[in-house]
């Protein structure tokens, strides 16, 4: 087991050398060459100025240079801050104040937002071999005489990594993780899916989510091949898992809707797949299903989240894959159900609460925020999850919805996740995806937003009458709007609290 995180790109070098380890842009890189290149860079950051302890943000797309960066930053014992793409410039201007980066390192393509905030930062890395003025080339960092650094000790218990979360409620935390935790999830990770040298993987995740850390840290730590993608499309998607003869694909929901309703997907061959992987949301059981019957392979749901460093549980390959659980605990790691209002007092099988973690993945804390840092780490150590779910008699977890999206309609509790998966199985449905509207009577009530399959046709009558014959009616949505796309993250998860921006859109034609 490695000891930190700067050892990674050394050791997979010494144990898979030659081997292809990722694959990005029509480009193959070899563990070696990898790691020749987490050495130059380490090196050129440490000209710069970075020290042990140092933070250095990272805020690009999807690349080889972002792999680099990631493990050359760990390389000198400095501290990786890999932040969302999506984030506007005062966003990313927040967070970098708040981790207090010294350096700042960039795809060409957020140049313009870049350029807003090199007063920040010590030095700003563009990958350009033409950076504007106040910036220099990444190139600098890879092309230089420079010699090696010495091996750095690095306590396995110290700060490797400043994550923020979403933010989609006041400004975004900074989650702090050990090398310690994100060694461990990713090691158990691979383990419990058994990824190994002889997969080849490919995935358009973006590299700052967790779930795509994971997917990284099993191409070093235990050799699988990595097909990256700069982002989700696709007919590029399926390309590539013909092309490659990949044998493991991740995503999120979205993107296998966005699969099963490409006209490609019939002509594409899959026949290398072994299995397919779903986290970051709450997938309908019916999509699943769709999911395995068209791709001939089982559909294995994850759960995890920024504050454990990755997963928090998923289905051992050789155990029972029960749609709609995410599965059991990762190894070392615990999992309850508690009140939401008695955080410590622990629920029965089937009852539903907060879903609570702990083990040694669960973060460090929140980055200079105390407060917010006791509200979700209990003294016990246990961390709240937000996630409100219900547990087996097997210690199997459904996760329910997210507590913060629960709508209170008549004194009932509606979960838009269950009508969502009701939603999925009419035939029309591509993607659905509730959210809240006020109600003068009911204080608020739930409304659907609708993307249709190519060629087909429904109605808002034909969908209400759908969900009345599936759900009780309190949970029935009391509004339809047929919509191109819903709001989603960098990751594809549908975004709730912003699905009301669509409300002033003009409606999509719901007979196309």
């Amino acid at each position: 087991m490695l000891r930190h995180l700067g050892q990674a790109a050394a050791t997979a070098a010494a144990t898979f050398g030659a081997r292809p380890a990722l694959v990005f842009d029509g480009r193959t890189f070899t563990f070696s060459e990898l790691d020749a290149m987490v050495e130059k860079v380490a090196a050129g950051l440490a000209a710069a100025g970075v020290a042990p302890g140092d933070v250095v943000s990272l805020y690009a797309s999807n690349s080889w240079q972002w792999i680099v960066s990631y493990y050359a930053i760990a390389r000198t014992g400095g501290v990786i801050n890999p932040v969302n793409t999506m984030l506007t410039a005062e966003e990313l201007r927040y967070v970098v104040q708040d981790c207090r980066a010294r350096i700042l390192i960039a795809s060409e393509d957020k140049v313009p937002v870049v350029r807003q905030l090199t007063d920040l930062v010590d030095r700003a890395f563009v990958f350009s071999q033409a950076p504007p003025e106040g910036m220099q080339s990444f190139d600098d960092l890879l092309n230089h005489d420079l010699p090696p650094l010495p091996d750095i000790d690095i306590d396995p218990e110290s700060l490797s990594t400043i994550c923020y979360t979403s933010g989609t409620t006041g400004h975004p935390k900074g989650a702090m993780q050990s090398h310690r935790a994100v060694i461990i999830n990713g090691a158990m990770t691979a383990q419990m899916q058994m990824r190994g040298p002889d997969d080849v993987v490919v995935s358009a995740l973006p590299c700052p989510h967790v779930y795509a850390n994971v997917i990284m840290q099993s191409m070093m730590f235990y050799g699988c091949r990595l097909v990256l993608h700069a982002r989700f499309n696709a007919e590029a998607f399926l390309v590539d898992i013909a092309a490659h003869k990949a044998t493991l694909i991740d995503g999120v929901p979205t993107m296998y809707a966005y699969l099963l309703n490409h006209p490609d997907l019939e002509r594409t061959d899959l026949s290398s797949l072994k299995r397919a992987y779903v986290g970051g949301q709450t997938m309908p059981v019916a999509t699943m299903q769709a999911v395995e019957t068209k791709f001939g392979v089982p559909l294995i749901e994850l759960w995890g989240m920024t504050e454990i460093a990755g997963l928090g549980s998923t289905h051992p390959l050789y155990g029972e894959n029960r749609h709609g659980s995410i599965g059991c605990a990762l190894p070392y790691c615990q999992l309850r159900i508690c009140s939401p209002e008695e955080p410590e007092t622990p629920l029965g099988p089937e009852e539903i609460g907060e879903l609570q973690v702990r083990g040694p993945i669960t973060m460090m804390g929140y980055f200079g925020d105390a407060d917010k840092t006791a509200a979700t780490l209990l003294p016990s150590g246990w961390l709240r999850t937000g996630d409100l779910a219900r547990m087996d008699k097997d210690g199997r977890v459904f996760i329910v919805d997210r507590l913060k999206d629960m709508i209170l309609t008549g004194g009932f509790n509606i979960y838009p996740a269950e009508i969502e998966r009701v939603l999925a199985g009419h035939p029309a449905v591509a993607l659905a995806a509730v959210g809240r509207q006020s109600d003068d009577l009911k204080g608020e009530v739930a409304k659907a937003y609708i993307v249709l399959k190519s060629g087909a046709t429904a109605s808002e009558a034909e969908i209400m009458a759908f969900c009345r014959e599936h759900l009780a009616a309190y949970k029935c949505p009391r509004a339809v709007q047929f919509v191109a796309d819903v709001p989603k993250t960098s990751t594809g998860k549908i975004m709730r609290r912003e699905l009301y921006t669509l409300d002033a859109a003009e409606p999509a034609d719901a007979a196309h």
